[in-house]
């Protein structure tokens, strides 16, 4: 059910109330059926005389990517890289959200006030799972954010579903369903998997100290579906991508300094997670993203893009 009142009524926004319909109507969210990733089946699209809009899908039965295993993520990630390396880039649509990244983090500013503020940083939480050094490159990261944004603005683009987690992914056989498809449109080539693998983290459906082997795969097996598409780009700029998704969770930092003192609800408020275990996931996870963002600062000069603000 999609509901026009709960969001914007510009096409080009990134939070779009008629997008999902629209990707649907369009048949774009079969573009890449034929390389193992696909929508799932629309049996009836109805317009409600209040204005707002019904899609009926297909009940997808397979495994939910909540709960796959590291090889089966993997083997998501080379699906995805060879419909995204085969499709590329689709000519621009109306509804096509752009410039999503950069509304997408810009809307999120609770708690940026504390983002480097001692006493944020010595909550019990905070400070007993957040590793040292990260409040520095936390901060470094926000004030980057504009140079972060301009790279991922300035990079080879793709049309890309731009809210890939495991969440909206179920198993269809070896395929791929992905559901809500609310944000879809352009985006740079990598960055779905760049959401992809730390929210696998963040929402607990993948251990954190398995991050960097996870994303080392996974990467790779992005790269290698790229490769069997037949794409021939220059591999820096795909790396840059995935690295320079950092920045979409600026806003995370902060919001864990703002909520470390509250109880921990897990993602749609069905339930109560234990602060510590949420604490010590997302600080190894933020860390790990510090380093994607070290990696993007020093990448971005060898493709031509200027020097981080602060490198």
């Amino acid at each position: 059910d999609v509901n026009k009142r709960q969001a914007t009524d510009d096409p080009r926004h990134w939070n779009y109330w008629r997008r999902e319909a629209d990707a649907y109507e369009s048949g774009l969210v079969r573009v890449w059926e034929r390389y193992g990733v696909r929508a799932p089946r629309l049996l009836a699209r109805v317009e409600r005389a209040d204005g707002d809009v019904a899609l009926w899908l297909e009940d997808v039965r397979g495994e939910p990517a909540t709960s796959w295993s590291l090889d089966r993520h993997v083997s998501h990630a080379r699906r995805l890289g060879a419909a995204q390396g085969a499709v590329g880039e689709l000519p621009d649509r109306r509804w096509f959200s752009n410039r999503f990244l950069r509304e997408y983090v810009g809307g999120n500013t609770l708690g940026q006030e504390v983002l480097d503020d001692g006493a944020a940083w010595r909550q019990p939480l905070v400070r007993d799972h957040f590793p040292a050094g990260l409040r520095r490159e936390m901060v470094r990261l926000h004030h980057d954010r504009e140079w972060f944004l301009e790279i991922m603005e300035a990079l080879p683009r793709a049309f890309s579903h731009l809210d890939l987690w495991p969440a909206n992914v179920r198993a269809d056989g070896p395929d791929s369903v992905l559901f809500d498809w609310a944000f879809a449109g352009d985006g740079a080539l990598g960055e779905d998997l760049g959401n992809y693998l730390p929210d696998s983290v963040f929402d607990l459906f993948v251990p954190a100290a398995r991050l960097p082997e996870y994303a080392a795969r996974a990467y790779e097996a992005y790269l290698h579906g790229l490769r069997e598409s037949g794409w021939r780009g220059d591999e820096r700029a795909v790396r840059l991508a995935v690295c320079a998704s950092a920045v979409k969770y600026d806003w995370l930092t902060a919001l864990s300094l703002a909520r470390a003192g509250e109880e921990q609800i897990d993602y749609g408020g069905a339930g109560v997670v234990a602060g510590e275990l949420r604490y010590r996931e997302r600080g190894l996870t933020l860390a790990f993203l510090a380093g994607w963002a070290r990696e993007a600062r020093e990448l971005a000069p060898g493709l031509g893009f200027p020097a981080a603000p602060s490198a």
